[in-house]
């Protein structure tokens, strides 16, 4: 075997290795189009994704001579560069997960591999007339031509996606920021590093209060919040004398993937109920108890609605004997526990969280790509609440008078219930996309199981007590709230 042929041999596994690395990490695992943060390093990656896209189509079937040989050292050179970089600024920006690194790492090695073997061509192909000769390479050309096309599209994606960012970020910073209390506050959240818990963590600290993050990975957790945030693993870590104003509990394993075997159902009920009741028993041992718990639940805890019932329900609906409901129910009454310390306890029974990170980016993907449509019939109603909102909604609560405190539960959900098929039409309206397409309900239901009743079903829920008590909404209707994100 030749060298150019071991060269695109390891192109080739180049480019399983990056698409590997892009669908896994970039979108899936870290989500960096929907981060703050990454818009250097999305930046970055639109730039070597447009190198490597000239390099995967030029030398698929080609060869280059000539000029076009000094032209291909000068991509090598501009790739190793912006490698470099990029390396530096994932360093500076976030702490990448074991296996990122490790691919990274085999990408570097490899991509090494192949530019020297590539190399050892270029003396020979500048002594030739400047041309792109045609040299095929059959099947392996035919996929080095496949993977150009892929990563050149992945390019395109992170360059709108970094663009998107920056005019996110501008917008942020004439947002007027959330106000929590008139007094500094020192708020505990748990679930700190979660898609919602983020955006409260950093309204909290534009605001001047005090966070502590109590997370699995504390390193990461500081990473996230550029050691703006002290972050702990353990309750034990503050010091039974420290005044902890206000806890925010959101943490929990995700709800909707896995099936809910008596195992998936043992870990939720670990990660919400037991959970909870740990952070109640530690209030407990403080010298100074907080003055307030505002711990998630969800919409759940009502069950599931037929798609033809017009009924709203408010915080006083009652229960359903289904398990999700079942265990909004158990994960309520540990919050409330906090009460026999003094601690009043807030449970928000959170709808559909719209935002940049969370549900929202894989619900547009399909329509993005022309793919999307109503699932199942389309016709369940679809509670939600809109990201910002939803901190407005907890700084609502940490500003509630006294006179309020009987309310133990909130409805964090919009005015509006759209069915799930004018929530979909909303999304591809603002993308100016078609939907033709549908999900049936019968592999959703072979899939998910009993959870499928959450997605096919849905539920019509009604925020009357922040409404009563005269919350306004920033993104009443779906479509206000789309705009703001697509």
């Amino acid at each position: 075997m030749n060298t150019h042929v071991l060269a695109l041999q390891l192109m080739a596994a180049q480019g399983l290795l990056g698409a590997f690395d892009t669908v896994y990490h970039h979108e899936l695992t870290e989500a960096l189009p929907n981060r703050s943060t990454a818009r250097t390093e999305l930046a970055i990656h639109a730039t070597r994704a447009a190198i490597y896209g000239v390099l995967f189509v030029g030398l698929s079937n080609w060869q280059w001579h000539g000029m076009f040989a000094i032209a291909l050292i000068a991509f090598f050179a501009v790739e190793i560069v912006l490698t470099l970089w990029d390396f530096v600024i994932e360093d500076q920006t976030r702490l990448l997960p074991a296996s990122e690194r490790v691919t990274h790492t085999v990408l570097a090695i490899n991509g090494g591999a192949f530019i020297t073997l590539l190399a050892l061509n270029v003396p020979a192909w500048l002594e030739e007339p400047t041309a792109l000769v045609w040299h095929s390479q059959g099947w392996l050309g035919i996929f080095l031509a496949l993977c150009g096309i892929g990563v050149g599209l992945s390019g395109i994606r992170d360059a709108f996606a970094s663009r998107a960012t920056g005019i996110d970020n501008a917008r942020e910073r004439t947002v007027s920021p959330v106000r929590f209390h008139d007094q500094p506050q020192h708020v505990l959240v748990t679930g700190a590093t979660g898609f919602v818990g983020q955006v409260l963590v950093r309204a909290l600290l534009a605001d001047g209060h005090t966070v502590t993050a109590l997370a699995r990975n504390p390193k990461k957790a500081a990473w996230t919040f550029n050691g703006a945030v002290r972050c702990i693993a353990r309750l034990d870590e503050i010091a039974p004398i420290e005044r902890v104003d206000v806890v925010i509990n959101l943490a929990g394993a995700r709800i909707l993937g896995q099936r809910w075997t008596a195992a998936r159902q043992q870990v939720l009920r670990n990660s919400r109920v037991a959970y909870t009741e740990k952070l109640v028993d530690w209030m407990g041992r403080m010298k100074h108890k907080p003055r307030l718990m505002l711990s998630a639940s969800a919409v759940g805890y009502y069950g599931v609605q037929p798609p033809d019932d017009g009924t709203a329900f408010n915080e006083d609906a009652p229960p359903q004997p289904i398990f999700m409901s079942q265990l909004c129910q158990d994960w309520e009454r540990a919050t409330q526990g906090a009460r026999r310390f003094g601690v009043e306890a807030v449970c928000m029974r959170f709808g559909l969280v719209l935002g940049k990170g969370g549900a929202f980016p894989m619900m547009a993907l399909p329509i993005r790509l022309g793919l999307g449509g109503p699932l199942g019939g389309g016709r369940q109603t679809m509670s939600w609440i809109h990201v910002r909102d939803l901190v407005r909604a907890i700084a609502h609560l940490m500003n509630r008078p006294e006179a309020n405190s009987g309310q133990l539960s909130y409805n964090f959900t919009a005015p509006e219930q759209p069915t799930q098929a004018q929530f979909t039409q909303a999304i591809a309206h603002r993308l100016g996309r078609p939907l033709f397409l549908s999900m049936p309900a019968m592999p959703v239901r072979f899939l998910l199981g009993e959870q499928a009743g959450l997605l096919l079903e849905g539920q019509r829920v009604a925020p009357r007590a922040l409404l009563k008590e005269g919350f306004a909404f920033d993104y009443p209707t779906s479509d206000k709230a789309i705009m703001s994100l697509v």
